[in-house]
C-alpha cells in the first residue's frame, strides 16, 4: 500500500468533497470543450454534419404535399411537454417547416395534446411564417389542442390525417403508445413519413411504418442540420468530442481494473493499492 500525496486539513473542513471531486473535472472538461467548439473559428470550419436521410427529404416532402394540394400535417406526439428536450428539439424542426410550407404557400396542421405546446407552437409558426415574408398565410387556427387524453389525442390525429389526407407527415417528439396508430394511418393513405423520437421502443414503430426516421440524438442535431447554425452545430461537435472522451475513459478503466489498482481516501490521505 502506497500513500500518493497528503490532502490539506481543509479537506475535512467541508469546503471540498472527495466523492464530488470526479463530477467537478467532468463538468470543467464539459464547459471548456462547449466553450472551445463555439469560439474557435478555424474548429468550426472544418466541421461538417454527415448527411440524414430524413432530414434531406424535408423539402421534398413539403414540395410534394405542395403539388399535390394537400396539407403537411405535424406532431409532436402524446408523451412530451414543453419542457423535454424532444419537445424543444420537435420545436426547432417545426420552424424550418414552418418557413418551406410558407414560401410553398402550403397548409400545415399542427394538432397537440397540450395546450401550452399549441400556444408555443403557435408563436413559433407565427414567427417563422413572418420570418420568410409571408405572415398573411398563417392560419392559428391550423394549430390546434385536440385531446389530453392518450388514446383520445390518437383518435384525433387519425381523424384529421383520415380527413385531410396529408401528402406528408412529420412524427417528430416524444411518442408512447400511439406511435404505430399514427404511423399506420399516414401508411394507409400513401403519405410521405418523416418520424423520429428518442424512445427505443417506439423507434421499432417507425422504422418499420415510416419512410424515414431519425434515430435518437439525430432528432436532436435536426435543428443544425436544417439551419446550419453554428451556435447549433458546435455543442453537436461538443457532444462528439466527449463521446470520445467517455469511451476512452472506458476503454482506461477495463484497462486499470485488470491491472488491479485501486484509490482509495482514507484519514485524509489518498492510497493506492
Amino acid at each position: 500500500m502506497l500513500m500518493i500525496a497528503p490532502i490539506l486539513n481543509s479537506v475535512n473542513s467541508g469546503w471540498f468533497n472527495p466523492d464530488t471531486f470526479v463530477t467537478f473535472i467532468i463538468s470543467i472538461l464539459i464547459i471548456i470543450v462547449v466553450l472551445y467548439t463555439t469560439y474557435h473559428k478555424k474548429s468550426s470550419d472544418k466541421y461538417k454534419m454527415r448527411e440524414i436521410g430524413g432530414l434531406k427529404a424535408v423539402e421534398d416532402a413539403i414540395g410534394r404535399a405542395t403539388e399535390m394540394a394537400h396539407p403537411v400535417l405535424y406532431t409532436p406526439g402524446w408523451g412530451g411537454d414543453i419542457q423535454r428536450p424532444t419537445t424543444i428539439a420537435s420545436m426547432n424542426i417545426l420552424s424550418h417547416v414552418a418557413e418551406k410550407t410558407a414560401e410553398y404557400n402550403c397548409r400545415l396542421v399542427y394538432p397537440t395534446h397540450d395546450p401550452v405546446m399549441m400556444a408555443v407552437a403557435q408563436e413559433v409558426v407565427k414567427e417563422s411564417y413572418s420570418r420568410v415574408g409571408y405572415p398573411d398565410r398563417f392560419n392559428i387556427d391550423d394549430i390546434m389542442y385536440v385531446s389530453s387524453s392518450q388514446f383520445g389525442y390518437a383518435a384525433a390525429v387519425d381523424g384529421l390525417i383520415s380527413r385531410t389526407k396529408p401528402s406528408s407527415i412529420f412524427l417528430l417528439g416524444t411518442f408512447e403508445a400511439e406511435s404505430l396508430i399514427l404511423a399506420e394511418t399516414g401508411n394507409s393513405i400513401n403519405a410521405i413519413q418523416i418520424a423520429g423520437t428518442d424512445s427505443t421502443i417506439q423507434l421499432a414503430f417507425f422504422i418499420v411504418a415510416c419512410d424515414y426516421t431519425l434515430i435518437g440524438e439525430e432528432l436532436f442535431a435536426a435543428s443544425g442540420y436544417l439551419s446550419g447554425d453554428r451556435r447549433i452545430l458546435a455543442s453537436v461537435r461538443a457532444q462528439d468530442i466527449m463521446k470520445v472522451v467517455i469511451i476512452l475513459a472506458l476503454i482506461l478503466a477495463v484497462v486499470w481494473s485488470s491491472i488491479g489498482l485501486i484509490f482509495k481516501f482514507e484519514s485524509g490521505n489518498w492510497w493506492v493499492f
